[in-house]
């Protein structure tokens, strides 16, 4: 079946293409969402009369969603489950959770602009990415720990090691400019 997009799709195509799609997909999501039109004459028609308000609403929402990412950058939720001896969960961490926990921290975000692969099993953090338009997404660091101190030391032992790895590659950059500065010498001193 033929659609023609009115918004852009991930893994899909831009505002106007006009895409072949499984039928099944464009009635059961492109369609009722709202995302998609039939692609025939008539929509094709109408679509080019209401090509600018799309776009212009388009960039509007865009723009909207930037200023939430600004300042959803760097967010960091803490979410506190039971998990066994291995670390182990009693259950699993879904999207659905992640939205809320994200919302428990003042953000609007539904179920289906998180973007999880596959439900969290263990303790740890994770990176999820956020969509909050097809253009503008924004990773969101989801920790999952037993209790809020263990949460904490987690995150101490994260920093440190970060740190760790800066110094030593701070060191390799400083042994790489010495070895440079060597082979110069070397150079001038047979010229």
């Amino acid at each position: 079946m033929e659609v023609i997009l009115l918004e852009r799709i991930e893994k899909l195509g831009q505002m106007g293409d006009v895409v072949k799609v499984k039928p099944g997909f464009a009635r059961n999501f492109l369609l009722p969402q709202k995302k998609a039109l039939r692609a025939n004459k008539g929509n094709l028609a109408f679509f080019e009369q209401q090509r600018v308000q799309l776009e212009a609403l388009n960039l509007k929402r865009r723009d909207e969603a930037q200023g939430v990412a600004v300042k959803m950058d760097g967010l960091s939720v803490l979410m506190v489950r039971q998990a066994g001896e291995g670390g182990q969960l009693y259950g699993s961490v879904s999207g659905r959770d992640v939205a809320d926990a994200i919302k428990g921290a003042g953000y609007t975000v539904e179920r289906r602009q998180v973007n999880l692969d596959s439900p969290i099993k263990t303790l740890g953090s994770y990176p999820v990415r956020v969509s909050l338009h097809p253009e503008v997404s924004v990773t969101v660091t989801i920790t999952v720990a037993r209790s809020q101190e263990e949460a904490e030391r987690a995150a101490a032992a994260a920093a440190a090691a970060a740190i760790e790895a800066e110094e030593a590659e701070v060191e390799e950059v400083v042994e790489a400019e010495d070895v440079v500065e060597d082979d110069v010498a070397e150079d001038e001193e047979e010229v």
